[in-house]
């Protein structure tokens, strides 16, 4: 038996401005949730590869009173019927519910989502590919032992802009980049 484990096949995402159109009033109903282009055929590839895809992603809108859970529970309804059409799957979502005035340990830039991922899944997050495009993704990404990985849809081109990404940054395009990593990285020998 070998003494080292092989690192887990799983993608972290972000939700808003990487799998879906991000807006600055927040997306609060089904309605609202539109896939960028590519974006589900994407996860689908991921899925199909053999990885594990979770979301983790701040839904302070919940927090501020915007809109209930069981909007949410809509939100991501639509998501995964969409998704599953495309022939994908994603293992998980993980939320954090609160407002930025609250504190919590959740709320990304802080990485507590991703220790409750790693628990959850019971696997060590180093090294996992985590798909953000702001830079609060990436530095929650860093400080859980992912690899931050940038996409240039949603805020990703004015985060790649500003600059002060954290060492190891990945920067793609799109979704559909990533997913074309990710196959790489499974199968070199057809690419």
């Amino acid at each position: 038996m070998p003494t080292s484990l092989a690192r887990p096949k799983l993608v972290i995402l972000d939700r808003d401005g990487v799998i879906n159109q991000d807006s600055p009033d927040f997306v609060k109903s089904p309605d609202e949730w539109i896939p960028l282009p590519g974006a589900l055929e994407a996860i689908a590839r991921m899925h199909q590869a053999g990885y594990r895809v979770v979301i983790a992603t701040n839904q302070s809108g919940l927090g501020r009173g915007l809109f209930d859970a069981a909007t949410l529970n809509a939100i991501h309804a639509k998501l995964k019927t969409k998704l599953a059409k495309a022939n994908g799957v994603v293992d998980a979502i993980f939320i954090c519910p609160h407002a930025p005035h609250e504190g919590c340990a959740c709320r990304k830039p802080l990485p507590g989502m991703y220790r409750s991922i790693a628990q959850r899944f019971e696997v060590d997050l180093q090294g996992v590919p985590s798909v953000g495009d702001s830079l609060r993704d990436l530095q929650a990404a860093a400080a859980a032992g992912c690899l931050p990985w940038l996409v240039l849809t949603g805020n990703g081109p004015k985060t790649l802009a500003k600059g002060g990404l954290p060492d190891g940054t990945v920067v793609w395009q799109d979704l559909a980049a990533v997913a074309e990593a990710l196959e790489v990285a499974v199968h070199p020998e057809e690419h």
